[in-house]
């Protein structure tokens, strides 16, 4: 008998180990490439089927007034800091302003505090060579390799010499392959996946059974862009029942999204939007965001304003991952645990505010950039600038590519990047010298201006996205923001004497 009091603290602290393991769920984030917000079923898209996706759906939370950056690494950057891609130093897609500055503390590193095992399959995007590479950027396991079709994979493992391996087989499928094979050598152990494709972004390409059904119901390209989707789409499928297979179902976290706005599919179907991606108009940066946790969290839709921004530190607090107390000062998103968990809707930061802006301007040219694609949003509404820059040297030929467009388009011109004739809608130009605004849930064609009806909202909004730009621009600077692009060193290199 008395050994019964000292059985019973061994067996309590015992139970007590196994929940608060169990309560450090596995986590697949899994990011798809140019894929539009409307480009799934349960969105209402008229050609694409997503039996799949649209199952994650109706399985998920899904945050409906969720938004990215406008374009690729921009996006990638603030989901792995929790801070806007200028505070890094991340203004494009081009190297090296897509390279993520490497003293930035990333999500695997703070989940690996917690006993994470992590792993980055796909597309990075934030600079692959030396120090910017995911696998010193707190990632045990990568593998790359972008080719379409029989890719040459390259795996690395913690510390580990780098193995090469000559896939056989579609990219996206591969992908998959090695995600559930990674899964299982996990174990026991809480894991990060952090899955990326490449599909839809161009150059496009497929196993031909996605696209032939496709075939005469719309252009060739814009079916093989569908193809790729619906190529995604299967493979979520075959996740879902893995993790079935596995009995972890219940233990897994997916968080499904997509990085910026509708390309090639843009004149197809954009759920009724305005923008395209690299537009900062409504359909440039609203993304999917779903979010499933079998028997934790209830399926529903939540309107609250929430973005990128909070996917870190909303990881973090489901992973038990203590955020280091230097960096979270500096962090600009919000916990979405409440949202997640909450039966019933309720208050969160409604007075928040968003800053977008497309950047991608050319080297040297940020200050004249300034208000050229800029946007505020708070609840439902969009304060925005869509207009080119007034400098005449910001030019195609230097990478000025979107002043170039919009200049086009005030000049009359319907052709733009992603669509053959819509460019005044999806690339409209505000006028010159003030801010427009709309309430997006309203109106998300943004056609009916709300400027002159509300005032001191707009002045409000406007004033605010001065501090803000005030208060990034330096870091912006400092952390590489203006660096000259590489493709504008190799060309000025070809026409020097």
């Amino acid at each position: 008998m008395k050994l019964f009091p000292w059985l019973l603290f061994v067996l309590l602290a015992f139970h007590a180990s196994v929940i608060h393991a169990k309560i450090q769920p596995n986590i697949i984030f899994i990011l798809t490439d140019d894929q539009g917000y409307g480009d799934l079923g349960r969105h209402g898209h008229p050609l694409l089927k997503t039996p799949h996706i649209d199952r994650l759906y109706d399985e998920s939370v899904r945050f409906d007034n969720f938004y990215v950056s406008p374009s690729c690494s921009p996006t990638r950057a603030a989901l792995m800091t929790g801070m806007h891609e200028f505070r890094n130093g991340v203004t494009h897609t081009r190297a090296p302003r897509e390279h993520l500055r490497n003293d930035a503390t990333l999500l695997p590193q703070i989940l690996k505090t917690a006993g994470y095992t992590t792993a980055h399959i796909g597309k990075w995007h934030l600079g692959w060579n030396g120090e910017y590479h995911p696998h010193r950027r707190g990632f045990d396991w990568t593998l790359q390799g972008a080719k379409h079709f029989d890719p040459k994979l390259t795996i690395y493992k913690n510390d580990q010499r780098p193995t090469h391996i000559q896939g056989k087989g579609f990219r996206e499928d591969l992908y998959f392959d090695h995600a559930m094979s990674f899964i299982k050598q996990a174990g026991d152990q809480p894991f990060f996946l952090y899955l990326a494709t490449y599909s839809p972004h161009t150059p496009l390409l497929a196993p031909e059974k996605y696209i032939e059904h496709y075939r005469g119901k719309c252009t060739d390209e814009e079916a093989t862009y569908l193809g790729m989707i619906e190529n995604i789409d299967f493979n979520v499928g075959r996740l879902l029942s893995f993790l079935q297979e596995q009995n972890i179902d219940q233990d897994t976290i997916i968080v499904f999204m997509n990085d910026n706005g509708v390309t090639v599919g843009l004149d197809l179907y954009n759920a009724d939007m305005r923008g395209s991606k690299c537009t900062i108009w409504e359909g440039g940066s609203r993304a999917m965001s779903f979010w499933r946790w079998p028997g934790t969290w209830k399926p529903k839709t939540v309107t609250a304003l929430t973005a990128h921004l909070d996917v870190l530190p909303t990881l973090c607090e489901l992973a038990d991952a203590e955020i280091p107390t230097t960096l979270q000062p500096q962090l600009e998103g919000f916990s979405l645990t409440p949202l997640l968990s909450s039966e019933k809707p309720i208050a969160w930061h409604n007075d928040r505010l968003l800053y977008q802006h497309v950047g991608r301007w050319p080297s040297g040219m940020a200050a004249q950039h300034k208000y050229a694609m800029a946007g505020v949003r708070q609840g439902n509404y969009l304060l925005l600038k869509s207009r080119p820059c007034d400098n005449p040297e910001c030019t195609v030929e230097v990478l000025g590519m979107q002043c170039h467009t919009l200049r086009s388009i005030e000049e009359g011109g319907t052709r733009a990047n992603y669509t053959m004739n819509n460019g005044q809608f999806h690339w409209g130009v505000s006028p010159r010298g003030t801010w427009v605004l709309y309430d997006t849930k309203k109106d998300p064609q943004c056609q009916n201006d709300l400027s002159s009806e509300q005032p001191q909202r707009v002045q409000a909004m406007a004033e605010s996205y001065d501090r803000w730009w005030d208060n990034v621009y330096p870091s912006m600077v400092e952390h590489g923001g203006e660096n000259q692009l590489t493709e504008v060193l190799k060309k000025n290199k070809k026409l020097s004497p």
